[in-house]
């Protein structure tokens, strides 16, 4: 993973006492909220519902044992003991005091880390492939592109204050495991005729108004890709409303301009840019890249068990250990090795939340059994990326001790959920307990196996945190005359298979969607074909039998 140098450790360290003083000046009073709001977005520092929140960068969700430890110490020191990590594989406190704040950015610095531009209408933190550098299926390890855009956006004068917040996504496999054309950037790296590019998708998003990227750029040469995303937030930052925050997103310029004017102005901007040398030397990709070479594998040449074996040995597929190896491993590049999937979904618990303690069990897995690294998954679950099969049984006995063994990765156990109105000053409904009671709810009837992949999604309000346009099964909490109400959508997807979910129909209560969701599952298996998933099953016949087991 990638390390700071001199200059970069003195940058965060600068930008850590330029808040201490700004905080220090906002309890003293000679700030105004309206004043200070903009200077703390800027660090990552949110004023929600009941207290502060800190969102702490995890560049494309990459970090290892020693920056896991401490942000295990920052829960305890300024927090309540626990993270909840995000969809945009970083972390966040909900419990920071502003008189604490500048002292935990402080401690990150002390392991590469920090909070810059995780708030802001700004590029925030670059988002990647959770099994980079270790998938089967890759072209090559995204995230050496993915440290270059963020080297290249961090600080960047021009782009600091654009009309919105601007989210980018890297990417290098056909799969797509980080919702990359649900992005304002998406970037695919690719190889065509033995050269390495990109293609390079604008204008996705979710939100009230969800939008796919078209894309815009099928092919530019791997030392143009600066230079090309450049062009393309020229022009947004040109153009971009900044009369009307809700329009405001590089999804409406390109909707309204249309996708080829859009990209006619870019490719314009592309040439000029082209002319002018803002590209990084190769040099600075080459010195980057070298920071993410695979770790020393065992040679294929050594014998090593295989994974029926390993099975065998510790009580079968049917097993609990068996179970958890079917569903939460992944296939490696390296033969031996699998990745593993940490859920932090148990049933009834909060998605996304890990306490002190299992993040220091979590970093302490990772230096014994995944060299020293660990990923924030786009799912809001963590991953140890390197794992030898015949360390298996040992990691999941472990994770299983410390709470962290469920078995239910891309099940309806997996719910992705925003912290809605339980934290969340914007939200007009409660996402967390809907999603605790859903997961009990399938978890005790034994429904999870029979339905098998469902991608379940929770919002508690139109911003769509919980990323409830793209679900199979998506839930909004809307305010429905002082009351919560949950509207219920299906068919949704941020895969490589795209689409956005459609409303069903009118809202339910907690307790209407509950039975809601159980009951487009009945719909589900009584129709389903061999080896259908339901977003298979739906797409086949369409949302009228839906709606009519749900409204009759």
């Amino acid at each position: 993973m990638y390390r700071y140098d001199s200059y970069d450790q003195a940058m965060v360290d600068a930008r850590v006492e330029e808040f201490r003083d700004q905080a220090r000046r906002r309890l003293e009073g000679k700030l105004t909220e309206d004043q200070f709001k903009p200077l703390r977005l800027m660090n990552g520092l949110y004023l929600q519902l009941h207290a502060y929140m800190l969102r702490v960068a995890i560049p494309y969700g990459t970090l290892d044992a020693r920056q896991m430890e401490m942000l295990a110490d920052i829960a305890d020191k300024y927090d309540r003991g626990y993270g909840h990590f995000t969809t945009r594989q970083n972390i966040q406190y909900n419990w920071i005091k502003l008189e604490d704040c500048a002292d935990a950015l402080a401690d990150l610095a002390t392991v590469e880390m920090h909070a810059i531009q995780t708030s802001g209408n700004c590029i925030r933190n670059i988002s990647a492939d959770h099994f980079a550098g270790a998938a089967a299926d890759e072209v090559v390890d995204p995230r050496p592109y993915a440290e270059l855009m963020r080297q290249w956006s961090s600080f960047h004068p021009e782009f600091t204050y654009l009309p919105r917040k601007f989210k980018i996504a890297v990417i290098a496999s056909e799969k797509d495991r980080a919702a990359m054309r649900l992005h304002d950037i998406g970037v695919r790296i690719v190889s065509r005729n033995g050269e390495i590019g990109a293609e390079i998708y604008a204008g996705g998003g979710m939100g009230r108004t969800p939008m796919i990227a078209p894309l815009i750029r099928d092919f530019v040469p791997i030392d143009q890709m600066i230079t090309y995303a450049e062009a393309a937030l020229r022009v947004y930052n040109r153009y971009g409303r900044r009369d009307n925050k809700y329009k405001a997103r590089i999804k409406i310029l390109v909707h309204e301009l249309g996708a080829a004017e859009y990209t006619r102005q870019v490719e314009e901007e592309f040439a000029h840019l082209l002319s002018v040398g803002v590209e990084p030397p190769r040099e600075e990709l080459a010195r980057i890249a070298e920071y993410f070479s695979d770790p020393p594998f065992v040679s294929s040449e050594v014998e090593t068990p295989s994974l029926s074996t390993t099975l065998e040995a510790n009580g079968g597929q049917g097993s609990a250990f068996g179970q958890w190896v079917r569903r939460n491993t992944h296939a490696h590049k390296a033969p031996g090795y699998v990745s593993a999937v940490i859920s932090l979904k148990p049933a009834g618990g909060i998605p996304g939340d890990a306490t002190s303690e299992q993040m220091r069990v979590m970093a302490r897995l990772a230096k014994q059994y995944s060299f020293d690294e660990l990923r924030v998954m786009h799912t809001q679950n963590l991953l140890l990326p390197h794992v030898r099969i015949a360390d298996l049984h040992a990691v999941w006995t472990a994770l299983d001790e410390a709470g962290l063994g469920a078995a239910n990765m891309d099940t309806i156990e997996d719910i992705i959920a925003c912290p809605g109105l339980d934290y969340c000053s914007l939200a007009n409904a409660r996402s967390i307990p809907l999603a605790q009671r859903i997961s009990e709810r399938f978890a005790e009837t034994g429904r999870t196996e029979v339905v098998g992949e469902l991608k379940l999604k929770i919002s508690g309000c139109i911003n769509a945190c919980g990323h409830h346009h793209a679900g199979h099964i998506g839930i909004l909490g809307v305010d429905k005359k002082g009351t919560e109400n949950y509207q219920l959508s299906l068919g949704g997807s941020e895969a490589e298979d795209v689409s956005l979910a459609k409303i069903t129909g009118p809202g339910f209560d907690e307790d209407g969607v509950i039975a809601a969701v159980e009951k487009v599952t009945d719909v589900y298996l009584a129709t389903r074909a061999d080896g259908e998933r339901f977003l298979d099953t739906y797409r086949r016949i369409g949302m009228e039998p839906f709606k009519e087991a749900l409204y009759g």
